[in-house]
């Protein structure tokens, strides 16, 4: 395991996180619960775990929210099953899991690939959803770098993968031997998934904070259209932050840095309703 990673996990790991699982649409689903207060639902990033999305800010949003993390089909602890990924299912997942604890109304924050399950979600189950936070969110394929789109039209590749996140899914998958079926199914996904359209957003309800860093693989002319087309949207874009580093991912942190602290008390002010 890199050290970055391990870093990341071991900052994460302590007694306070509580790892469960429960079944949803055939799926055995694992998520930790952390922190109490107005729930709030972190979605992790595609081929990430909770760990490696949000083990920098974590223990500082469980000191004010009660924490609800789910590792998705195929992801971390989840192991996989029989159907292909999609940003639909992974929200209805994400939907039914709530239900089972009893959770509505909640706030959602969401990292990359989760942005969009996040938006679904807030499109099938707007029930759900009372505020939605987009870390490196997007909506469509044009929102995606060119060069990004074109890594996803060659053969999937687990070694493409980057280190932090191949070692963090080794490290705790039930069958670490399925990572290359887990890219597969991703790469899959992202060629094929359909676009929300400016009608889709349009429907979206709750007021939602679009975030992006300026080096960004979601192009940040995108990240400002997406909180143009919601009703109620707001953008802020990060100096000097690839692809999660804001917020202090495993595969884009940088040591030192006080991105992850301000952007924090970016998200504590949108959730406190500023």
């Amino acid at each position: 395991m890199s050290a970055l990673a391990l870093a990341v996990l071991l900052a994460y790991a302590g007694p306070v996180a509580q790892g469960s699982y429960a079944t949803v649409n055939g799926l055995r689903m694992y998520y930790e619960e952390r922190g109490h207060g107005r729930p709030l639902v972190l979605l992790h990033g595609g081929g990430s775990t909770v760990a490696t999305s949000f083990g920098v800010i974590m223990p500082k949003l469980a000191q004010g929210h009660r924490i609800i993390a789910p590792e998705q089909q195929g992801h971390g602890h989840t192991a996989d099953i029989d159907r292909p990924l999609s940003f639909e299912q992974m929200a209805d997942d994400t939907a039914a899991l709530l239900e089972r604890l009893g959770v509505r109304d909640a706030d959602v924050l969401a990292f990359s690939n989760g942005s969009m399950t996040a938006l679904r979600l807030a499109l099938r189950h707007p029930e759900l959803v009372r505020r939605l936070v987009l870390c490196s969110g997007f909506y469509a394929h044009a929102g995606l770098a060119p060069e990004l789109r074109q890594a996803f039209e060659r053969p999937p590749d687990p070694a493409a993968m980057p280190p932090a996140l191949r070692d963090a899914y080794v490290a705790v998958a039930p069958h670490p031997e399925a990572l290359a079926t887990l890219v597969t199914k991703t790469v899959a996904m992202m060629r094929g998934f359909a676009d929300l359209t400016p009608a889709d957003l349009r429907r979206i309800q709750a007021p939602v904070l679009v975030i992006d860093g300026d080096r960004d693989v979601v192009l940040p002319e995108h990240a400002l259209q997406l909180a143009r087309l919601v009703p109620h949207g707001e953008v802020a874009v990060m100096p000097g932050s690839a692809h999660g580093a804001y917020i202090g991912t495993a595969e884009s942190a940088v040591p030192g840095s006080r991105l992850p602290a301000v952007t924090l008390e970016l998200i504590e002010g949108f959730l406190g309703g500023r």
